[in-house]
């Protein structure tokens, strides 16, 4: 898996661990610190983006739910540092409290904040209505983890070895008592029979390195507590998934799933030795389905459904065995690494599926900022094309190559060995489809579709530069569209279908179907041209003399068409 950006220890402070998160939902912001007292802000490619200045050295870091906020405390003032990823500004908060801050999280449902400090206080913080609600003495000892649920519960572990359950206003709603100090705290359903609720009803803590605390908060006379076998060391890290399933990793380079269900608690339903001297770290995507350890010089990686199997191995050459923390974007796409010398690595974990193809010329997506063209018929040789923007659409020409995302595209003008960036445009709306051939784009958005020349012609009039379809007045929406090199095919909801001659730079044709059409496929010459409709049926239509032919057995699930190009069978679809 390709590494896609380095952050060097010396950026850090060249020693100790590294504290770094991943904006939430979005994943377009990573923000790390280590002891420098400096926290720094890097978006998807690696390139810094923000620095916040601390008069301390970092004790935490979070993202608000939308991934709006990033929230900062330290270890020399009661002050926490808000930097807003829209405005890329920081702004500070009096927490109020004298002592040193030592944990937060922010609610994973709501605008709340908590804050906790050396001494056992707790600081509940709203960022809508700026209230402040702090709850002095909530333990006797240092708040070191906790965890919010999604019914805005909060729970708190601290050094006095005991675990609180609060509501979000700040009320105690349960305390239990443990025999070491917890760590490692979070929320999770644990099922306890066939009619329990869809809730996330445990608080899962590690006890003293060596035990999983489960604390059930509709039963908490009865918290389970589970040991393991002691060849496999301390626990160091795991993680909840599936249907009331944990991944448990150890020190001495063991990971094991457990079930929680209560008829078969604790119960090994998978174990094996992923690292040779130590492991010390896990993590999961959801998204992905996959499950990572790290330890040693590598990242091993799994899928959930069938972890025996190994699906993939990241070597971290400069580690040095001193592998420490991971986490996954919330897409799955990015998977960061830091080492205890202070080294962020974030390695590409998925790419998405993107290309697109124009005679025998081939574009595809190989990195997220990377497009590869070739045409291996011609023998012409690949290169690739470096990109602005992750794209979520591309299209290849004749002679050009379009990428872009949301309302933006980029205009590359391609040769024998490489791409130059032309031109970009904005448009009107989110880019639904786009189309090119040898002079034109057609870029459907909102019911709309507009077309446009690729390359401005100074010989070319106004009017022919762009245009918009459907004509004002004519109230139609357009559901689908075609680009030939001589004409503009759309359908549209009422039924019918256009043909646009280009060259005369008029309507030619027009269609009526019975039913809304889904989807036009023209042949090269545009001739004929396959109609997908409303009901999923397939038909073959001829604008020549307007004859339609259904095509039998058409599967309802078809995606698209395809035309023969081959001069002999270009009937042939």
């Amino acid at each position: 898996m390709k590494r896609v950006f380095f952050v060097s220890e010396k950026l850090h402070g060249a020693q100790g661990s590294v504290r770094f998160k991943w904006q939430k939902k979005q994943g377009n912001y990573l923000a790390t610190s280590g002891t420098s007292r400096t926290v720094y802000v890097f978006d998807r490619r690696g390139d810094l983006k923000s620095e916040i200045s601390l008069p301390g050295v970092c004790t935490g870091l979070d993202w608000d739910k939308d991934g709006d906020v990033l929230a900062v405390i330290q270890d020399k003032s009661g002050v926490v540092y808000l930097w807003d990823a829209n405005t890329h500004r920081t702004s500070q908060l009096d927490s109020g409290l004298k002592d040193q801050l030592t944990f937060l999280t922010w609610s994973r449902i709501g605008p709340q904040l908590a804050i906790g400090s050396s001494k056992g206080n707790l600081l509940l913080y709203n960022h809508q209505t700026s209230r402040k609600v702090p709850v002095m003495g909530k333990h006797s000892k240092k708040i070191t983890c906790g965890a919010w649920n999604a019914q805005n519960l909060l729970a708190l572990g601290s050094e006095d070895r005991s675990v609180s359950v609060s509501s979000a206003d700040g009320d105690t709603v349960n305390v239990a008592q443990l025999r070491a100090e917890p760590g490692s705290m979070q929320f999770s359903e644990m099922k306890t029979d066939e009619k329990s609720p869809h809730e996330e009803n445990t608080v899962s803590a590690i006890v003293g390195k060596k035990t999983m605390f489960l604390l059930n908060i509709n039963d908490p006379e009865n918290p389970i507590e589970l040991a393991f076998q002691s060849r496999y060391g301390n626990i160091v890290s795991y993680q909840w998934y599936g249907d009331g399933l944990l991944l448990i990793g150890f020190s001495n380079g063991f990971f094991i799933v457990i079930s929680t269900h209560v008829k078969e608690i604790g119960q090994e339903m998978f174990q094996a030795r992923n690292h040779k001297d130590t492991l010390s770290s896990t993590a999961i995507s959801l998204t992905l389905q996959k499950a990572a350890t790290c330890g040693d010089n590598s990242v091993k990686i799994h899928d959930l459904s069938e972890l025996k199997e190994m699906y993939a191995i990241i070597t971290v050459e400069d580690a040095q065995g001193q592998l420490d923390r991971m986490e996954w974007t919330d897409d799955g796409q990015l998977l960061t690494v830091s080492t205890r010398t202070g080294c962020v690595h974030t390695y590409l974990t998925k790419l998405p599926i993107l290309g697109d193809a124009s005679g025998t010329r081939l574009a595809y997506l190989t990195s997220l900022l990377e497009m590869t063209v070739s045409n291996n018929v011609d023998q012409e040789p690949s290169f690739r094309v470096e990109l602005k923007v992750e794209p979520t659409f591309v299209c290849v020409g004749l002679y050009h190559l379009a990428v872009g995302m949301n309302n933006r595209a980029w205009f590359y003008l391609l040769g024998e060995r490489g791409a130059e960036l032309q031109s970009d445009k904005e448009y009107l709306g989110t880019v639904n489809k786009m189309m090119l051939n040898g002079e034109y784009a057609a870029v459907l958005y909102d019911n709309k579709l507009q077309l446009h020349m690729i390359e401005a012609d100074p010989d070319a009039g106004d009017d022919r530069e762009s245009r918009m379809f459907p004509d004002k007045g004519r109230g139609l929406q357009i559901t689908c569209a075609a680009l030939t090199s001589d004409f503009l095919l759309f359908g549209t909801e009422s039924g019918s279908l256009h043909y646009f001659y280009i060259e005369d730079w008029q309507y030619v044709n027009e269609f009526r179907h019975v039913v809304a059409i889904r989807g036009v496929y023209p042949d090269a010459a545009g001739t004929r041209v396959i109609i997908i409709d409303d009901k999923s049926d397939g038909l073959v239509y001829n604008p020549v003399n307007d004859a339609t032919l259904e095509i039998p057995n058409f599967s309802p699930s078809t995606l698209g068409i395809l035309w023969e190009n081959y001069p002999n069978d270009r009937a042939s679809i």
